[in-house]
């Protein structure tokens, strides 16, 4: 993410210059932060949480701060990136280190393995926030999170976390939509998702395997593909660039330079998914729970 180290611009009244149903939502959002005084964002620095954290700390200031998780499922780079942008705003941001490795069953990678993961994640981001005198904290989820398969989800419900964008009915591109406004660099950003969702379900994760994963898409960036995700089956490296990379990455001499690359950090072999990106292809392979068993999590 790059950071603009000027402030952002103040929104008047709390309204912007949009469309009638998206104001109303919006709307809708800042009336809730106004109504709650104070709320503790879990901030990721990526589309959703950048908006939410930039709205709550122009409407609360002072009484809306950001607490980012510092774990192995976490690009560096990102970490950084979330640290920039509180710094350039002057956001106050508190760094929880959170090692997932310690957490009862994350790694053997069972299919709610991200309700296990967010459980313990959440549940101390919940007990330091209140320690700093917060009684809300809130994640940025909206209203497509509602979609596939989120265990994580129920997590969240479970220990009470607020998810604010979600209940003013926001959607991925109502954000993006009212980022740009506000001039924020992460409206166009591609999507994140924690390293371990390149995992197959019952393999197990480890810390060598997440920093493999962490540089195959640092090379795939590189090489000048915003979005990627490489897909780590064993020795195998599946990588899913959107539809318009494909061709791209297939040519060589690049083809046979992004073999090398990642077969030098240890898979034996590298392929390319012809259907491309998309969100939650490791859940693809799951057994479509019945709309009943769905709902805990939505």
């Amino acid at each position: 993410m790059t950071s603009s180290n000027k402030k952002l611009p103040i929104v008047q009244d709390g309204s912007l210059d949009l469309e009638a149903a998206l104001h109303e939502r919006y709307e809708r959002l800042v009336a809730s932060l106004k109504d709650w005084g104070s709320v503790a964002v879990a901030f990721s620095g990526g589309v959703d949480s950048t908006f939410l954290l930039s709205v709550a700390h122009e409407t609360l200031g002072e009484r809306a701060i950001a607490f980012t998780a510092r774990s192995p499922l976490v690009p560096l780079s990102e970490i950084a990136a979330a640290q920039e942008f509180c710094e350039s705003q002057g956001i106050r941001q508190v760094m929880v280190d959170f090692d997932p490795f310690a957490v009862e069953g994350f790694a053997e990678n069972p299919p709610d393995r991200c309700y296990v993961c967010k459980r313990a994640l959440f549940g101390e981001l919940l007990r330091q926030a209140k320690e700093a005198g917060f009684i809300h904290v809130a994640d940025g989820s909206n209203t497509d999170d509602v979609g596939d398969y989120r265990p994580g989800m129920r997590a969240l419900d479970e220990l009470g976390i607020e998810s604010p964008l979600r209940a003013a009915g926001l959607a991925k591109a109502d954000i993006r939509a009212l980022s740009r406004k506000r001039d924020l660099p992460t409206w166009d950003m591609p999507s994140y998702a924690c390293l371990a969702s390149r995992i197959p379900y019952g393999e197990q994760i480890n810390g060598a395997k997440l920093a493999r994963i962490e540089a195959a898409e640092s090379v795939l960036h590189e090489a000048g593909c915003r979005q990627a995700r490489v897909r780590s089956h064993g020795d195998i490296a599946r990588i899913e660039v959107p539809s318009d990379d494909i061709e791209k990455l297939a040519q060589a001499p690049l083809r046979n330079n992004l073999s090398a690359a990642l077969r030098d950090l240890g898979f034996s072999f590298v392929t390319l998914d012809l259907e491309g990106y998309r969100t939650g292809s490791m859940n693809e392979v799951l057994e479509k729970p019945s709309q009943s068993s769905q709902s805990p999590d939505l």
